[in-house]
C-alpha cells in the first residue's frame, strides 16, 4: 500500500539512530520524502547519505527537541525545503531507569524535557499548519511503559509515556476530523534507548533488552498507520517481543 506513503513529506525527530533511522529508511524506500532531525549531525548525515545513495529523498536537520524555538525553526525549514509537511513523527526519547529512592532529579528533568515537552513542542509547531491545510498526521512514540507502569525503576519514564499516550488521545478527540493522530507503544526494541540507563539498574536493563525486537519492526508498524486511507485513523499500536510479559 505504498500509495498512502508515496510522495508524503515526513519529519522524524530522533532520526539519527534506532527507530527513527529505521523509519526514515523504510518510508524513503516506499517513496516518502523524509526530513531526519536529531542532535548528532554526523549520524544524521550518515543516515541521509545512505537513503540518498539508495535512490531516496532525504535531508538532515540538526535539532534539540527541548528547545521549542529550534523545533519551530526546523518545521518551518522542512515546509520551505519540501513545499509542505504531511506527517510528524515525535520519536526522540530518553529512558534512564533508576529507582525513585535515588532521587536523580536531573534524569527526571531530562525525561520530562525530551519525552514530554519535546513531543508537545513538535505538536505545537506542526498542528497549526496541519489545521490550516485540513490534513496531516501526528505520530507520537509512547511505550508499553505508557500502558502499564514500569516499576521499580521506570516510574518517571512511565509517567512521561502515560502523558504522551493521554495527549495523543486527547488531541485525536480535539482535531481528529482534520488531523490523524497515532500513538505507537513499543516494548523492548534494539536501539540506543537502553544505553540511557547508568548506575544501579544498568545491568538489569541490558539483560531485559536481550529479548528486544529490531527497530525495523516498529518502522513497519508506523508505515502501516501512515499508509491507511485518509478516512482511517489508526489510533494506537502496541507491539512487543513475543516473550515479553511486561
Amino acid at each position: 500500500m505504498n500509495k498512502g506513503i508515496e510522495g508524503k513529506v515526513v519529519l522524524i525527530t530522533g532520526g539519527s539512530t534506532g527507530i527513527g533511522a529505521e523509519v526514515a529508511r523504510l518510508l524513503a524506500a516506499r517513496g516518502s520524502r523524509v526530513a531526519v532531525a536529531a542532535r548528532r549531525a554526523d549520524k544524521l548525515e550518515a543516515v541521509v547519505a545512505e537513503i540518498v545513495g539508495n535512490g531516496g529523498v532525504a535531508r538532515a536537520y540538526t535539532l534539540d527537541v527541548t528547545d521549542k524555538h529550534q523545533v519551530e525553526a526546523v518545521v518551518a525549514a522542512v515546509v520551505k525545503d519540501f513545499g509542505k509537511l504531511d506527517v510528524l513523527i515525535n520519536n526522540a526519547g530518553l529512558m534512564p531507569i533508576r529507582p525513585m529512592s535515588e532521587v536523580n532529579t536531573d534524569e527526571w528533568d531530562a525525561m520530562i524535557d525530551v519525552n514530554l515537552k519535546g513531543t508537545l513542542y513538535g505538536i505545537a509547531s506542526a498542528l497549526p499548519r496541519f489545521l490550516a491545510q485540513e490534513s496531516g498526521h501526528i505520530i507520537n512514540l509512547s511505550s508499553v511503559a505508557g500502558v502499564k507502569v514500569f516499576a521499580p525503576g521506570g516510574t518517571v519514564y512511565s509517567g512521561t509515556k502515560f502523558a504522551v499516550s493521554a495527549i495523543s488521545e486527547g488531541l485525536r478527540q480535539e482535531v481528529g476530523d482534520k488531523v490523524r493522530v497515532t500513538s505507537i507503544a513499543p516494548g523492548a526494541v534494539d536501539s540506543d534507548l537502553k544505553h540511557s540507563t547508568s548506575g544501579t539498574a544498568k545491568d538489569t536493563v541490558l539483560d531485559f533488552y536481550k529479548q528486544a525486537i529490531p527497530a525495523a519492526s516498529v518502522a513497519r508498524a508506523i508505515a502501516f498507520a501512515i499508509e491507511q486511507p485518509d478516512n482511517v485513523d489508526v489510533n494506537e499500536i502496541v507491539l512487543r517481543p513475543t516473550h515479553q510479559t511486561f
